[in-house]
């Protein structure tokens, strides 16, 4: 099975998270063995609903590193394309444009060669494929944060899941041994606590995440519409420009053959 380079950097993050987490664990235990066992009682006096939640958590760093590694800068308006690119506002031959564009895999560069590519058409026609690159490479920089918004939305009902679950085993102990065992009923309302502090550990960090990169994104998709749109500038100007100057050329080619019929 061949996999792309995205889904390699995915699997790669998510092998560094765990190897992490993993490596964590094992530090703290050489350090402090009881440490390790207080982490696994934290766990297990949060019940059931830990475990999912501590999932979503390695989910969150594994998401989050992805998204910080291909939302770089370098990745989406490199400097230094758009620099060589400004500096051929006026090319004469289209192709260097092309070349240039084909030599650097940035969202930019592939929106500004389907500009390139319909150089001759009518300005809407290049518009349209303006518009179509753009929100395609708009979806391709907005994966995966569906993901993180719902891990921010579901952990902390995942939390409040858990209270629900703490107070219900809290009350059935009172009703099955009155208030006369105050440990059982602490031990509930313990998981209840518990389930929902996790919850929002994990939720807070996440919708903070995804609004860090949706602010990101839409940074950049308004400079690359920017960009696009004094492309598209450029080319109707040119597109014009090639006209009015093949119309004097078939102007001056008509004019001895008007004379010659006049004499």
């Amino acid at each position: 099975m061949h996999l792309t380079p995205k889904i390699k950097i995915k699997v790669f993050a998510a092998i560094l998270v765990v190897a992490g987490f993993s490596s964590d664990l094992y530090a703290a235990e050489i350090v402090n063995p009881s440490s390790s066992l207080k982490i696994l009682s934290f766990v297990e006096k949060g019940g059931l609903m830990m475990y999912p939640i501590i999932f979503c958590s390695i989910l969150m760093v594994g998401i989050g590193l992805e998204r910080a590694y291909n939302l770089r800068r370098k990745n989406i308006i490199d400097a230094a394309f758009l620099d060589q690119f400004r500096s051929h506002w006026n090319w004469d031959d289209i192709q260097l444009g092309l070349q240039l564009c084909a030599s650097h895999d940035t969202s930019l560069a592939r929106i500004l060669k389907t500009g390139l590519l319909r150089f001759g058409e009518k300005v809407d026609e290049i518009e349209r494929a303006i518009e179509g690159a753009g929100q395609h490479e708009a979806s391709l920089l907005n994966s995966n944060l569906r993901a993180l918004g719902a891990i921010a939305n579901i952990t902390p009902m995942m939390g409040l899941l858990g209270t629900v679950f703490g107070m219900i085993k809290a009350f059935d102990v009172i009703s099955q041994s009155g208030t006369g065992n105050p440990g059982l009923v602490a031990s509930g309302i313990s998981e209840a606590l518990i389930t929902t502090a996790a919850g929002m550990i994990v939720g807070i960090p996440a919708l903070v995440l995804y609004h860090y990169f949706r602010a990101k994104i839409d940074r950049y998709v308004f400079e690359m519409e920017e960009i696009s749109f004094q492309l598209l500038e450029e080319l109707s100007f040119k597109a014009m420009r090639e006209k009015k100057m093949s119309q004097k050329a078939w102007e001056k080619k008509s004019k001895p053959k008007n004379a010659k019929i006049e004499k």
